[in-house]
């Protein structure tokens, strides 16, 4: 069934080649794309919602969409968006095709960063068309995510007779369409995670000192600062590196190593510490920051003592 790769300017109406979706679960990702696909001016026909936050979801943002059974939604949609957990994503793909409710020319999209379509296999082998669709993006499952969608770049995996089907339904959703090899989607999915969880390590963990240290609000102290440095990160690269490390302090690198170890901290900040401070000595001895000899001096000096302090 053919969609037009430039439906999204055009309003709904006028569109060729909408679709009933069925959405396979109203978990935060499934719900919000769910909406996303019925702005475009697709037909949500049914929404598989078990728990009462997913049912709570899909009344907020799929008014009046029946909630049914996987089967049923199967049944009556030909477009299955499958917004299901990362582990689960296999047993429900291939339970579906061994109870024959798969259909030939159905769509069927998932949203794990994970996979490629290959996870989809059993449902390619009922005839179906397997399209993989990750919104790099956290959800939080509410109505402002349809706005943020506008800013997100989607991983769109599939073979490339139907890859414009993929992209252009990314565009109705309102992202940018990023193509992803089959075979790298499990290097892509680490970098996301890399990039937004680790995040949320290091945030949480800076926020932890400066708590500890009497600093009642954090995010005021952190949150220019990281949003800069982020900015500058991704609008310079690697050639926005800057700190301590970068201009070669030995001294206040030293400094930080003893004030985690002896201040009582939590042991996770110091590990973290120490592989973060390794790896940025590396970049900045490649971006030329630091020569070998600089290089090789702070790497000593976070070797020393690797080991956390053990507990009382």
């Amino acid at each position: 069934m053919p969609i037009d790769p430039y439906a999204a300017e055009l309003p709904p109406s006028a569109r060729d080649g909408r679709l009933g979706v069925g959405v396979i679960s109203a978990g935060k990702v499934g719900a919000v794309l769910g909406a996303a696909l019925r702005n475009a001016g697709h037909q949500v026909v049914g929404v598989h919602a078990v728990s009462e936050a997913s049912r709570d979801r899909a009344e907020s943002l799929l008014p009046e969409v029946p909630v049914l059974e996987v089967p049923e939604i199967l049944r009556r949609a030909e477009l299955i968006l499958l917004a299901v957990p990362d582990d689960a994503l296999a047993e429900v793909v291939s339970g579906a095709a061994e109870a024959g409710h798969f259909q030939v020319g159905q769509l069927v999209i998932h949203t794990s960063g994970r996979y490629g379509t290959g996870v989809l296999a059993p449902a390619e082998e009922a005839g179906a068309i397997g399209l993989a669709i990750h919104p790099a993006m956290t959800f939080t499952g509410m109505s402002l995510d349809l706005q943020r969608l506008s800013a997100c770049a989607f991983a769109v995996t599939a073979a490339e007779e139907v890859l414009p089907v993929a992209q252009a339904l990314a565009v109705e959703m309102g992202g940018e369409p990023v193509v992803v090899a089959e075979e790298h989607r499990g290097a892509y999915h680490a970098a996301l995670a890399h990039a937004s969880n680790h995040l949320n390590t290091i945030t949480a963990q800076s926020a932890q000192i400066l708590e500890e240290i009497g600093v009642t609000d954090p995010s005021r102290v952190l949150g220019p600062l990281m949003q800069a440095s982020l900015d500058n990160a991704l609008a310079s690269g690697p050639s926005a590196l800057t700190g301590p490390i970068s201009r070669g302090d030995t001294g206040t690198l030293r400094g930080h190593l003893q004030t985690l170890q002896a201040g009582g901290f939590p042991e996770d900040i110091l590990i973290a510490y120490r592989a973060l401070a390794q790896a940025t000595a590396q970049r900045a001895l490649e971006q030329g920051t630091i020569n070998e000899a600089k290089a090789a001096e702070l790497l000593e000096v976070l070797a020393e003592d690797s080991q956390p302090p053990a507990g009382p």
